[in-house]
């Protein structure tokens, strides 16, 4: 046999086995059936990423002392009408005035600097996990 016979018949051969694997091939069609039940709970959990109610977090302290003093530096703090939302949290023996409920550790900085020009003392606590 020749080079030229022996080319033919080696990709003759490839050529049949790729037509043999496309002929015994299967086609499928799968059927999922899920429950109600999942597609509440993924609204649940969409709607509570969307308020910032799950997941670690990061917050800006700006205080920690009695109550009374905690209010007031709330009070100071909404009066200058920055856009992070305030509230007062109280862990014994102490409260805490906490701002924000940032996504990232980059996004909490960034407001860090904002804020600390009128607090100067603040900074960011490490997040728990909730």
């Amino acid at each position: 046999m020749n080079k030229k016979n022996l080319f033919y018949t080696i990709s003759l051969c490839i050529f049949s086995l790729f037509i043999t694997q496309k002929m015994f091939s299967q086609q499928g069609n799968a059927n999922i059936q899920q429950s109600e039940k999942i597609e509440k709970l993924m609204e649940v959990k969409t709607e509570l990423n969307k308020n910032n109610k799950i997941g670690d977090r990061y917050v800006i302290q700006l205080f920690y002392g009695d109550n009374g003093e905690a209010n007031e530096v709330k009070k100071k703090y909404d009066e200058l009408l920055f856009e992070y939302p305030s509230q007062i949290v109280y862990e014994a023996p102490n409260y805490k005035v906490w701002v924000g409920n940032f996504r990232s550790r980059l996004e909490a900085d960034r407001a860090l600097l904002i804020i600390k020009e009128s607090f100067p003392a603040a900074f960011i606590p490490k997040p728990r996990r909730k």
